[in-house]
């Protein structure tokens, strides 16, 4: 009989423990929905919200500081117009092949010339001592005239292949560099070129901008090259056309640095007449977003809305804008990246809300 109610006990136990667990098990989903809907009824206060078509955030001057949010003005800014083109470094060659040939010309006329003074007072003297009683023959006269003519022809030949050289050099190369190739010493800008210590650049300009001055510069690089710009020296007119690019041609020299000859190069211009008022945005106050780049500009101590720029022109550690951005906005350039996170949260929100 006892073993009996043992029993009974024991099943009862096991019987209340299954509904407990049963109760639990199917409760906590119940308990998880009922949780959720408190929570969603406890709305904090919204930080965004969008005022015709443009997104505001609010944040006070308090969390501002705990966020490490920090502004700066902007100052007013001019930036130098430009003018782009292309050009290519020039291998100096057949330059270096006319320079040799035309010293070489040079070097045999003045053998010449030095035979032909010889051979021209050899001949005064036998002309004398046959003028004077036969003192020679006129054969050996007639010797002595042939020597001197010939000797003067050589001197001809040669000044006449040199001449014919320089022109040729001149229709190639034109007068300038024409003049400094000619010098047995050339100058130390013709030194440079010959050493491989600069290279010569041939740089299409548009046919509207006004022919370079003497000691004028551009920047140029290396085509597609991310490197910094160098400067470039005005040498002269180029007699020779750029097959690829329609313009008027001109010399430039630079240091050798990454050019090789043959290489294709990007040119950069100054152009006063295109000098213009704006602001410098700095780069840490850009946050990228669906392609374009954009800032968050203070409209008071507590209201920020985000507001595109424009990236077309790379200024110091940052962009050159105008319009958009004006002087005295104060740009946020610490925390920009946070108050992007606080807009799309916003953003999602509404979604889910949809």
């Amino acid at each position: 009989m006892n073993r009996k109610i043992a029993i009974i006990i024991a099943l009862q136990t096991l019987l209340i423990i299954i509904m407990f667990w049963l109760l639990v098990f199917y409760g906590k989903d119940e308990y998880e929905n009922y949780t959720h809907e408190q929570d969603d009824e406890i709305e904090s206060p919204s930080r965004v919200v969008s005022q015709q078509g443009a997104t505001i955030i609010s944040l006070t001057q308090q969390t501002q500081e705990q966020s490490g949010i920090s502004t700066t003005v902007l100052k007013s800014s001019n930036h130098q117009g430009v003018l782009t083109s292309f050009g290519s470094v020039v291998s100096i060659d057949p330059l270096i092949e006319l320079r040799t040939r035309y010293l070489a010309s040079k070097a045999e006329a003045n053998v010449a010339r030095a035979s032909l003074t010889t051979s021209q007072q050899e001949y005064q003297r036998l002309l004398k001592l046959n003028q004077d009683n036969r003192n020679i023959s006129d054969r050996a006269l007639l010797v002595a005239e042939t020597s001197w003519k010939t000797d003067e022809a050589k001197v001809s030949a040669a000044e006449l292949a040199a001449t014919n050289l320089r022109d040729i050099m001149r229709q190639q190369w034109g007068e300038v560099l024409t003049i400094e190739a000619t010098k047995t010493n050339p100058d130390k800008p013709m030194q440079q070129l010959l050493q491989n210590q600069s290279v010569l650049l041939q740089i299409s300009l548009p046919f509207d901008v006004a022919t370079p001055k003497t000691n004028s510069r551009l920047l140029v690089t290396p085509a597609a090259s991310t490197a910094k710009p160098i400067e470039a020296d005005f040498v002269s007119v180029s007699p020779q056309t750029d097959h690829t690019i329609q313009g008027k041609t001109y010399y430039y020299r630079a240091t050798t640095g990454d050019f090789r000859s043959g290489m294709r190069i990007s040119v950069v211009i100054p152009d006063s007449a295109k000098a213009v008022s704006g602001v410098v945005v700095p780069a840490s106050a850009v946050v990228w977003y669906g392609g374009k780049a954009w800032v968050y500009r203070q409209q008071d101590a507590e209201h920020f809305i985000r507001q595109a720029i424009n990236t077309d022109i790379a200024a110091d550690n940052g962009w050159f804008n105008t319009n958009t951005i004006k002087p005295n906005d104060a740009v946020v350039t610490s925390g920009a990246q946070l108050l992007l996170s606080e807009e799309f949260k916003y953003q999602i929100k509404n979604e889910n809300e949809d």
